[in-house]
């Protein structure tokens, strides 16, 4: 199978696409555990991926609220129950790993939760940033906790804006 990247800059830094030219599988951070660079066989091709840039600039520009990506998640049935859970995150919003857990009817996997979160092969787009420490903490983030914080304010505030002119 053909592999497709490009990179996108951001306000949090570049970010790598890469998909197999129909669907988005994988959103690397520049830097943080979920760093990521492409691989030397990949093609590199910024078509594919010009839905994705532009709702990308959408969010940052705090105009979007709601991804709508073609994906192609590899995943166990675990995994990705739990990054459809987190699709239900609203913008602006945060819940707790045993929330989370909860939400997807199994109370007591709240660190296999955060496993499954911490995997998440395109972060943002299913935004595993919303989720936080039951103490309030931002705990682990792949784009690093600065990242995890930079999202979190910036939908805060965006979050404020929309709710106040509606």
């Amino acid at each position: 199978m053909t592999f497709y990247y490009d990179y996108h800059r951001t306000t949090i830094g570049e970010l790598l696409l890469a998909g197999d030219g129909q669907s988005l599988s994988l959103l690397g951070f520049p830097e943080g555990k979920m760093a990521r660079r492409h691989d030397s066989h990949w093609i590199r091709d910024s078509q594919p991926f010009v839905d994705v840039t532009r709702q990308l600039d959408g969010y940052f520009a705090g105009e979007l609220q709601v991804f709508d990506v073609q994906l192609e998640l590899a995943g166990t049935p675990f995994q990705q129950a739990v990054w459809s859970a987190l699709k239900m995150i609203a913008y602006g919003e945060t819940c707790t790993y045993g929330e989370l857990a909860a939400r997807i009817g199994r109370p007591r996997a709240s660190r296999a939760v955060g496993a499954a979160n911490g995997v998440n092969p395109v972060p943002i787009i299913i935004p595993c940033h919303r989720v936080i420490g039951s103490n309030g903490s931002l705990t682990g983030f792949g784009g690093g906790i600065r990242t995890k914080q930079a999202l979190l304010s910036m939908e805060s505030r965006t979050s404020d804006l929309f709710n106040t002119v509606a």
